[in-house]
C-alpha cells in the first residue's frame, strides 16, 4: 500500500512539474520577424511615402515603436542578413562579401531560441547558407512570387504549449518583377521619383512595379497579423518588421547613404506604446534584443550587439552614439566604412579611383538603363550623377539634418574640420578593435556596365578582415561615448 501511495505521490508532483512547465512555456512571448528584400527605409507609408499602399505595415506603425535610425550593418542582402542572425559585423561573421555561405561556427540567436524552448521557423528567403539549418526546427522556401503564402499555414501547424519564434524572409521587392492580385497597381503618371533618379518614363514603371512588391509584402503582413489574432496570442507576440538593405535603384542598394544602409524597422508587442524614437540603433543590436525579450540571458560573448530592451518598455535608455557600416563587394568591387554620429555621417571610400557600381546601377535594370541613357544626352543633374563619378572623394561627410539624402559633401568646409577628425578617429578605433582590414587582394569586378558577365574565370578573392582573422575577434568598436572617456 505504501508503495503505492509513494508511486502516485511521484506521479503528482511530476504531473504538477509538468504542468507548470507547460504554463510557463505558454507564457513566454512568441516572436515574429518579418524581414523584406530590398525595401528602402522611406518607401514605406507610414515612413513617409505618399505614393506606396502599405495599411498593415502602417498599422503596426500606429500601436508599436517606429525607429526612425535604425541602420543595417551593410546594403547587401546575404551580408546583411547574416550579420542580423549572428548580432554581428559582417567582417567578424566570415561571410561579408555578397553569396558567402555564413560559416558553422558562428553564433546565431534562433539557434540560442531553440535550445531555450523555442520552436524556431525559417520561411522564405534564406541565402545565409546551409549552415543556418541547426537554428531552426523547420525552413521552408515559401509559396508564391513573395514566399509569403505559407506564413499562416505555418502559424496554424505549430506545436502547442510552445513559444515560437518565427522567421519570415520574403522576396518581396526583388528584382525580377512579379505581379498577382495581392499587390495593389500603382499608376506611374501619379508617383514621385526620388531626385537620385533620372524622371523617365521606364523609371517610373520600375517603379510602380516595385511598389506593387512592397505592397503585397503589406498584404500578407496583414495576414500574420489576422492568424494571430484569430488564435489569441496577438497580445503575447512581438512582431517586428524589417528590410536587409535599400530599395534596388541605382545610389540606393549596396550605398552607404541613408537611402541604402538605413531600414524600415517598426517592432509591436507587450509593454510597447505607439510612439516613435530617434535614437541611433545597429542592425547587431536585434540579436540581443530578441534573446531578452525571450529571457534567454546572453551570455555568448560572440554578440557584438547591444540590447535595447530598456528602450521598448520606455525607459529613457541611449544604447549607442555609434552606428558603424560597411559596404564589401556586391557583383563590383567595393570597400566603403561609414560611421554615424548624431547628425554626422562619414564615409570612406577605399577605391575612390573607381566608380561606385552595383547590379542596379548598370544597365541591366530600366531605371538604370533610363539613367544612363540620360547621362549620355547630358540631360540629368549633379543628384543623379552620383555612379558616374571617376575618380571619386575619399571621404565624405553630411550633416543628415540638413542634407537628407546626403548629396552635399562638406568634408572641405573649414568650420567641419574638427568633427571631420573625431569621426576619422572612430572609424580608425572601429576598425582596429575589430580586426577590419582592406584586401590586398580583392575580389574582382564579376559584370561589366551592361550587366553582363565578363570574360575570362572570375572567382572570389581576399575577404575584408581575413588578414586579421576577424571572423574570431569579438569586440564591437565604440558604442557609447562615454565608454570612450
Amino acid at each position: 500500500m505504501m508503495c503505492k501511495r509513494f508511486f502516485l505521490s511521484v506521479l503528482a508532483v511530476l504531473a504538477f512539474q509538468l504542468l507548470f512547465a507547460q504554463l510557463k512555456t505558454a507564457t513566454r512571448p512568441n516572436i515574429v520577424l518579418i524581414i523584406a528584400d530590398d525595401i528602402g527605409w522611406g518607401d514605406i507609408a507610414c515612413y513617409g511615402n505618399k505614393d506606396v499602399k502599405t495599411p498593415n505595415i502602417d498599422a503596426l506603425g500606429s500601436s508599436g515603436l517606429v525607429f526612425k535610425n535604425m541602420y543595417l550593418t551593410t546594403s547587401s542582402c546575404s551580408p546583411s542578413r547574416s550579420s542580423i542572425i549572428t548580432g554581428r559585423y559582417p567582417h567578424n561573421t566570415g561571410a561579408p562579401e555578397l553569396h558567402d555561405p555564413l560559416p558553422a561556427t558562428q553564433v546565431m540567436f534562433p539557434e540560442l531560441l531553440r535550445k531555450a524552448g523555442y520552436y524556431t521557423v525559417l520561411s522564405g528567403k534564406n541565402h545565409m547558407g546551409p549552415a543556418v539549418k541547426k537554428a531552426f526546427d523547420m525552413i521552408s522556401l515559401g509559396k508564391g512570387p513573395g514566399a509569403e503564402e505559407d506564413w499562416v499555414s505555418i502559424l496554424q501547424n505549430r506545436p502547442e504549449n510552445q513559444p515560437f519564434f518565427m522567421w519570415f524572409a520574403s522576396h518581396d521587392a526583388h528584382r525580377d518583377w512579379q505581379f498577382d492580385e495581392h499587390g495593389v497597381i500603382h499608376d506611374p503618371e501619379k508617383l514621385s521619383v526620388p531626385p537620385m533618379l533620372y524622371d523617365g518614363p521606364e523609371t517610373r514603371k520600375d517603379l510602380a512595379a516595385y511598389y506593387h512588391e512592397v505592397s503585397r509584402l503589406d498584404h500578407y503582413v496583414g495576414k500574420v497579423v489576422e492568424e494571430l489574432k484569430r488564435q489569441d496570442l496577438l497580445e503575447n507576440t512581438y512582431i517586428i518588421f524589417m528590410s536587409d538593405n535599400g530599395s534596388p535603384f541605382p545610389r540606393n542598394k549596396v550605398r552607404l547613404y541613408d537611402s541604402g544602409i538605413k531600414c524600415p524597422f517598426i517592432m509591436v508587442g507587450p509593454g510597447i506604446a505607439g510612439t516613435q524614437t530617434n535614437s541611433l540603433f545597429s542592425a547587431i543590436d536585434i540579436a540581443p534584443t530578441i534573446l531578452d525579450i525571450a529571457g534567454a540571458t546572453v551570455t555568448d560573448k560572440r554578440i557584438q550587439g547591444k540590447s535595447f530592451l530598456k528602450v521598448l518598455q520606455g525607459h529613457k535608455h541611449r544604447t549607442r552614439d555609434f552606428v558603424f557600416a560597411e559596404h564589401n563587394w556586391h557583383v563590383f568591387q567595393g570597400y566603403e566604412r561609414m560611421v554615424r554620429y548624431k547628425d554626422w555621417v562619414y564615409i570612406r571610400n577605399g577605391f575612390p579611383e573607381r566608380q561606385n557600381l552595383a547590379g542596379e546601377s548598370t544597365k541591366m535594370f530600366p531605371a538604370g538603363k533610363e539613367l544612363w541613357e540620360a547621362y549620355a544626352k547630358g540631360a540629368t543633374n549633379a543628384a543623379q550623377e552620383d555612379v558616374f563619378l571617376k575618380p571619386r572623394k575619399a571621404e565624405e561627410l553630411y550633416n543628415v539634418s540638413e542634407d537628407t539624402f546626403q548629396f552635399s559633401n562638406v568634408a572641405d568646409v573649414s568650420g567641419n574640420q574638427k568633427m571631420l577628425a573625431y569621426l576619422r578617429k572612430m572609424l580608425d578605433t572601429w576598425i582596429v578593435e575589430t580586426g577590419d582590414s582592406k584586401p590586398q587582394n580583392p575580389t574582382t569586378d564579376r559584370d561589366d556596365v551592361e550587366g553582363k558577365r565578363l570574360p575570362g574565370t572570375w572567382k572570389k578573392r581576399e575577404k575584408p578582415g581575413a588578414r586579421n582573422k576577424a571572423d574570431s575577434i569579438n569586440q564591437p568598436g565604440p558604442v557609447l561615448e562615454k565608454e570612450l572617456q
